[in-house]
């Protein structure tokens, strides 16, 4: 169950209020790197690059993640639904939303965007700590998700 009510919210103009807020945008290339960077970001393929240990199949609604934070194998379970899937010319990625048990609560979206003759990687989220230690290091959290951010922009660079 989705531990949140504002469904979509992270891909409107407007966030929510009552949550910290993230958008980052990295350019990525050209307009020609589109499509390899859109199937890098709807396979999964950029967030396995980046470091989380994700299991699952392409993106699209209703779809639950397990991803894993830190080792493969003994990492911290993070569970997340994939809520919205965007594939319009010059815009594609997804949204996901947390669940019970994620140590957040809130959403998050990733889009490949064509603007102003560059191809652009964007990161919109909503979030705040839903468990007690997500709480403990709640003045962090911003920073390690604008970090995160950052990463998943330059690796997929690389991979386009």
């Amino acid at each position: 169950m989705l531990t949140y009510d504002e469904v979509g919210g992270s891909l409107q103009t407007v966030l929510p209020p009552g949550y910290n807020h993230l958008r980052v945008r990295v350019p990525v290339g050209s307009p020609e790197v589109f499509a390899a960077a859109a199937s890098a970001v709807l396979s999964w393929r950029m967030h396995r690059r980046a470091g989380l240990f994700v299991d699952a199949e392409p993106a699209r609604p209703g779809l639950r993640v397990t991803g894993r934070l830190g080792h493969p194998r003994f990492g911290m379970p993070v569970v997340c639904e994939v809520v919205a899937v965007v594939d319009e010319p010059g815009r594609a990625g997804f949204a996901y939303g947390t669940v019970t048990g994620h140590p957040e609560c809130g959403e998050e979206a990733f889009l490949v965007v064509v603007e102003d003759e560059r191809t652009w990687f964007e990161v919109t989220a909503f979030s705040r700590p839903a468990a007690w230690y997500a709480r403990a290091v709640s003045p962090v959290v911003p920073l390690l998700q604008r970090a995160y951010a950052h990463r998943l922009g330059r690796v997929l660079r690389h991979l386009v």
